[in-house]
């Protein structure tokens, strides 16, 4: 954990930092009278705003990836579809799903593994690759769960490696993997143990850009901002503070106050705002720009990620692993993504965007952004479904449905609910799954976007 003294600014990059262009919903055109025939839509891509990424994006990606604007720009849209197959595939394996990822400067190549021999032909047809594996995805996370159960310090993360078909355990002093693993009973031919020297801890206590201050004293970040009914406010970083913590903004006028707060076990928080602030679309980019948010779905594993920092700025790096655990000094914190993007003190809180989709805030991690880093952030979407909070987005919902009778929309869907994976609705008469974790927005009706669902 990277704390200073008490009086040291505690400091979550602003929400106003990050965030990407004009989100997309695809379009349907209903069928003439008496036909059945499936809406035209747009692809995933379109649907979620990939192609409308701000320079402010793909200059850091270019620095960071190593990668032209064409190439960033590829990259995006390349994601944005990888996520929508790679989350109707799972949906349809099963048990037998091992995970997905994405490989190459564009993220043109998505693998997904299974472990049925006979599934390699449904997932090549969806365009692919496939590859077999010994154990699946839910049996790797409920070995990890029981190995959360019981870690120290000493073995400090722990994570599902899909590539590898593997969990893997990190061990700061040696002999911890192997005694954390004899404790709990866990299979050793599911376990990876790995030396490191990282100690992980959560980023704060240096000066920010859009900062907050907490009882007149430390310092935080904003986050992303919300709404709650005709509350206005933001999400943030749980350890920046506890419930009836009282905040003032960055010009010192009173700002509101800490309504609930997780950490550790999550490192979630939400801050409300009082009459004299108002939450926008916005995270802060490079120069002080405004970069927009459209929404807030998850992207797959090898996806590029970029995050803004009061401290370091605009960095880029890639997703390493999804509901990561992580053991701080104050406590093991999970279901966190790991990640290669570099953060320093004072990064704490902020905001990280994958295209134009909020990914999170940042909790912890080590290292910097001179010899490089790892960093860990808190899901978006938890925090937003565990307040019953509004992400604030921007959005072009498109064109409206062509020539016909329109559906009676009707149904259980909603806007402004968080929908997981597997989750099912009903609308306009027909029933439809969750393919891709999201908050739901007018737009985003289920038979407009089928990177996010399946009509069943």
């Amino acid at each position: 954990m990277l704390r200073r003294h008490a009086r040291t600014a505690c400091t979550v990059l602003a929400a106003t930092g990050l965030a990407l262009a004009g989100l997309q919903a695809g379009s349907a055109t209903a069928a003439p009278h008496g036909e059945d025939r499936a809406p035209t839509v747009r692809t995933a891509a379109d649907a979620l705003g990939a192609a409308s990424a701000q320079p402010e994006l793909l200059r850091a990606m270019r620095r960071d990836l190593g990668l032209t604007r064409a190439q960033a720009e590829n990259r995006l849209a390349n994601e944005a579809e990888a996520g929508a197959t790679a989350a109707g595939l799972r949906l349809d394996l099963g048990g037998a799903f091992a995970g997905a990822w994405v490989d190459g400067a564009e993220s043109g190549t998505l693998t997904v593994a299974t472990t049925r021999a006979t599934d390699a032909s449904a997932i090549r047809a969806a365009g692919a690759r496939a590859r077999v594996v010994t154990h699946g995805l839910t049996t790797l996370e409920r070995a990890k769960e029981a190995l959360d159960r019981a870690a120290t310090a000493d073995a400090p993360v722990r994570y599902v490696d899909v590539r590898a078909n593997v969990l893997v355990v990190e061990e700061a002093r040696a002999g911890a993997g192997a005694r954390l693993v004899a404790a709990t009973g866990v299979p050793r031919d599911l376990v990876k143990v790995v030396r490191t020297a990282e100690a992980p801890r959560p980023l704060y206590d240096l000066r920010g850009g859009d900062a907050y201050y907490m009882n007149g004293s430390g310092r935080c970040s904003v986050g992303f901002p919300i709404t709650k009914g005709t509350t206005q406010g933001f999400a943030t970083a749980g350890h920046c503070g506890r419930a009836g913590t009282s905040t003032s903004g960055f010009n010192q006028v009173a700002q509101g106050s800490f309504q609930a707060s997780v950490f550790p076990g999550n490192d979630m928080a939400w801050v409300a705002a009082n009459a004299n602030w108002t939450a926008t679309p916005y995270v802060k980019g490079a120069g002080g720009a405004n970069v927009q948010v459209t929404g807030s779905v998850l992207q797959p594993v090898g996806s590029s990620v970029c995050r803004s920092g009061s401290t370091t700025g605009w960095h880029c790096g890639t997703v390493q692993q999804h509901n990561t655990s992580v053991t701080y000094p104050e406590g093991t914190i999970s279901g966190v993504t790991r990640t290669t993007v570099c953060a320093e003190p004072g990064d704490s809180g902020g905001s990280y965007i994958s295209g134009s989709q909020a990914q999170g805030v940042t909790s912890g991690g080590s290292g910097n952004c001179s010899s490089g880093g790892t960093t860990f952030f808190q899901p978006l979407n938890p925090i937003l479904q565990n307040y019953g909070l509004t992400l604030k987005t921007t959005t072009d919902p498109g064109p409206g449905p062509g020539p016909g009778p329109e559906p009676e929309p009707g149904g259980t869907w909603a806007a402004g609910k968080v929908y997981a994976a597997g989750d099912t609705v009903t609308y306009g008469g027909a029933t439809y799954r969750c393919l891709q974790g999201h908050q739901a927005q007018t737009g985003w009706e289920p038979s407009n976007v089928p990177a996010l669902w399946q009509r069943v």
